[in-house]
């Protein structure tokens, strides 16, 4: 039986600065308060699973066992078809520890050398767990491809090189509301409404 989340206090499981933004948007008119894992000092767990439905369970369970506070963990990243789906789970791996996304999608460009397909996807899985153990996990999708040079300075990550289908702007040159009303990220969260508290009235 799945369960629902009730109104209070909710642990972003994330030391992404994007990334608390984005999901505090999305879930602040569900009488939800939201604090990050960086906030309260809790240490990332180091990503050992093999999918992002499994990293993001991981890392919820973490932050919702170390805060006694249940806690929403997202895991996504760019998956390139060309590339058999790397760089994946380790999307964030191949910015490096400085977190380099500009090295990384010069990485991602050399590996295709610039040749054959560029189609691609993001996933974003959102996990909600709390202290008990329990979690609930969803998954959302969006396809595209590959551009080069990248453009624009909106976003994070690899957006500034990712073109969605049926779009003429990349991720990176979205104003940030247009790109967040249907990003993969949006799309777990549509999933994930069912378990969140009511909209504030």
């Amino acid at each position: 039986m799945r369960r629902q989340l009730g109104p209070g206090r909710l642990v972003l499981a994330t030391h992404n600065p994007g990334k608390v933004t984005e999901l505090a948007e999305l879930l602040g008119p569900h009488q939800l308060s939201v604090v990050s894992a960086g906030d309260l000092g809790l240490p990332e767990p180091d990503e050992t699973e093999d999918s992002f439905i499994g990293n993001a369970q991981l890392k919820a369970l973490a932050a919702a066992t170390a805060s006694g506070l249940p806690a929403l963990a997202d895991d996504s990243g760019l998956c390139v078809e060309a590339l058999g789906g790397a760089p994946g789970i380790y999307s964030a791996r191949w910015a490096g520890d400085t977190k380099d996304f500009g090295s990384a999608m010069t990485r991602v460009w050399a590996a295709l050398n610039g040749e054959g397909d560029h189609r691609a996807h993001f996933i974003c899985a959102l996990s909600i767990a709390w202290p008990d153990g329990h979690a609930e996990t969803v998954e959302g999708r969006v396809d595209g491809r590959l551009v080069w040079p990248p453009r624009g300075t909106n976003g994070f990550g690899y957006d500034p090189m990712f073109l969605m289908d049926g779009q003429r702007q990349t991720y990176g040159e979205m104003p940030r509301a247009h790109k967040e009303a249907d990003n993969h990220r949006a799309r777990a969260f549509v999933k994930l409404l069912p378990l969140l508290p009511p909209l504030r009235i």
